[in-house]
């Protein structure tokens, strides 16, 4: 796999993973949405982990820095 998601890009996802993980903890978001959006969470903090997201591969989308 190449890389194909940038440090701006992983930080974003992280972010936003935790959010959702406080929001649902604190049980202002719940049930099946809740469930949902943590599931989504998680990709989002294994997608940053590994530096690559597969979505992006099928739009054409590289946010990852060129190394010159």
């Amino acid at each position: 796999m190449k890389k194909n998601m940038g440090s701006v890009d992983k930080t974003i996802r992280v972010i936003v993973a935790a959010v959702v993980a406080g929001l649902y903890y604190k049980e202002i978001i719940s049930g099946t949405f809740g469930i949902v959006l943590l599931a989504l969470a998680g990709v989002f903090v294994l997608t940053s982990l590994v530096s690559f997201c597969p979505l992006y591969t099928l739009f054409g989308i590289n946010t990852c820095s060129k190394k010159s």
